[in-house]
């Protein structure tokens, strides 16, 4: 099973390095991946049919669970641009549900406005490909110049911030930094 979905996702992989369209994405799978994926599905059939896998085991239940959602599983094979996995899906849910989890121990209400705050910055950051710990660090560390332009600090913003302080920064040491410039937020699509 896992040499078969390494093979098709060996296949997706080359597909976006080749750059290919949707739907020529779409039709290499249907023409490369859809006999492997038929070949595991017969082969799945079969083990559970034949008894040579315990439907009650954890591999037939797994087997079990994957053939009564089959369509799902092979949507990519029909439908353009589907993804073979929705892992990026299941890591925002993990998210949500460990803060939720987390706010079961808050003290007061505000602890948990401050709590649902802090959540969102870390994982806004994390999408963004930031580091949250250093991207809050950054925050606490110019907090008069986030507090004078928020928008300059936000996680898509505060390298290009940090830049042209560095850039503008006195070269004396008496006189304190200037505060951070506006810089304009990414367009969204």
């Amino acid at each position: 099973m896992l040499q078969t979905y390494g093979k098709v996702f060996q296949i997706d992989q080359l597909c976006r390095a080749e750059g290919l369209s949707e739907f020529e994405r779409l039709r290499r799978h249907q023409r490369e991946s859809g006999p492997l994926m038929q070949e595991l599905k017969s082969w799945m059939e079969a083990g559970l049919a034949e008894k040579r896998i315990e439907p009650n085991s954890g591999l037939g239940e797994a087997i079990r669970y994957m053939l009564d959602r089959w369509d799902k599983f092979t949507l990519f094979l029909r439908l353009p641009g589907a993804p073979l996995h929705n892992n990026t899906v299941e890591r925002a849910l993990k998210m949500a549900i460990r803060h939720r989890n987390n706010s079961l121990f808050y003290r007061s209400e505000r602890g948990a406005l401050v709590g649902d705050i802090y959540m969102t910055i870390l994982y806004t950051a994390e999408l963004q490909g930031e580091n949250p710990f250093h991207y809050l660090t950054e925050l606490m560390r110019h907090e008069r110049a986030v507090t004078e332009d928020p928008v300059a600090w936000l996680p898509w913003t505060y390298r290009d911030t940090l830049a042209l302080m560095l850039h503008d920064m006195p070269r004396t040491r008496d006189k304190p930094p200037p505060a951070a410039r506006s810089v304009a937020p990414p367009a969204v699509p």
